[in-house]
């Protein structure tokens, strides 16, 4: 483990380590010089009464977010990009009915699984999350581990220009006409951040970088400002855990989701009008069980599939995280 890192020995799901946080009145958030003019498009209004929780999958964040936010006198804003989705619960192990009993949360089931869900939709959702907390006294307790709506969160979302659908159609009729992957590896060439960011078969974010790239001269992934917020890191909790213990908990959730309904939950999302469209599918699970259902795989091999994409998830997730050098990180 590195040893620049900021750490504390709290196991995750232990209340006790919330207490060296702040149990008292949430404060109001300060004046800081960064501003979300600063960033130049869509911002969440961070200040002191605002923390945030991260990790890789299964790792726990959940389960140690409850008493955090309690300590903090703080609601819960969730950063996952799948949690999104109305209907999609045990595939994105929502957290659970009591869970939201005992701590409000936000940014949960804001959509059909059929609908596209962009970061910019997130950043607003966030926002009126962040005031509604305030006009309530309440801090704010920022949950999950999707590395794109973090730093969304962390440095703001530029505009973007408007699409071109002339680029888009002659874009789309060339991906239909080459060979799979054809797009990715443009994308590669040309904006390779987005690229390492983008599944190889989303097709609808790709054609949208490449537009960019296209029509701008400048990658997507330049929409982001460069100038992080100032808190963010400082307040920022990362929750650790030995990389075998880790893919051992990835192991079972699957199973557990698999074992709990996620095939019978796949099967009544895609009964619905639109079924599930090409951003819900990329959450690990749903792709695995939609070619289960179809019968071109087994439930093994479905599992199987489905524990390795997790894995690879959180080792994405790790090795942006590992990024913050001032962040406490949370050892099991």
């Amino acid at each position: 483990m590195d040893a620049d890192r900021t750490r504390d020995t709290t196991a995750p799901g232990d209340a006790s380590g919330a207490a060296g946080l702040s149990r008292q009145p949430v404060a109001v958030p300060s004046t800081l010089a960064w501003s979300p003019a600063a960033a130049g498009g869509s911002t969440v209004p961070i200040g002191e009464d605002c923390w945030f929780l991260s990790g890789p999958t299964a790792s726990g964040k959940t389960a140690l977010a409850i008493p955090l936010a309690r300590a903090l006198n703080a609601e819960i804003v969730s950063v996952d990009s799948m949690a999104v989705y109305r209907g999609l619960d045990v595939g994105t192990a929502k957290p659970s009915v009591e869970q939201r009993a005992a701590v409000p949360h936000h940014a949960l089931d804001l959509v059909a699984p059929a609908e596209v869900f962009s970061v910019a939709h997130w950043l607003e959702a966030a926002a009126r999350a962040v005031a509604d907390c305030r006009a309530r006294g309440r801090g704010i307790l920022f949950v999950g581990g999707t590395p794109l709506y973090l730093r969304a969160l962390r440095d703001g979302l530029a505009p973007l220009p408007a699409s071109d659908q002339a680029v888009r159609r002659r874009l789309t009729a060339e991906a239909a006409a080459g060979e799979s992957g054809l797009l990715h590896r443009r994308l590669a060439q040309v904006d390779p951040a987005s690229a390492a960011r983008i599944h190889p078969h989303d097709q609808k974010r790709l054609i949208r970088a490449l537009e960019v790239a296209e029509t701008t001269d400048r990658p997507l992934s330049a929409a982001f400002a460069p100038a992080p917020h100032p808190l963010f890191e400082s307040r920022l909790l990362v929750v650790d855990l030995p990389r075998a213990t880790l893919y051992r908990r990835i192991d079972r959730r699957v199973e557990g989701m698999f074992a709990a309904g996620l095939v019978e939950e796949t099967r009544a999302a895609l009964a619905r009008p639109g079924g599930i469209g090409p951003t819900a599918r990329q959450a690990a699970g749903y792709a695995e069980a939609i070619e289960l259902l179809a019968g071109r795989i087994d439930a093994g091999e479905a599992i199987r599939r489905t524990q390795q994409r997790t894995r690879q998830l959180a080792k994405r997730q790790l090795t942006w995280l590992r990024s913050f050098a001032a962040a406490t990180w949370i050892t099991a």
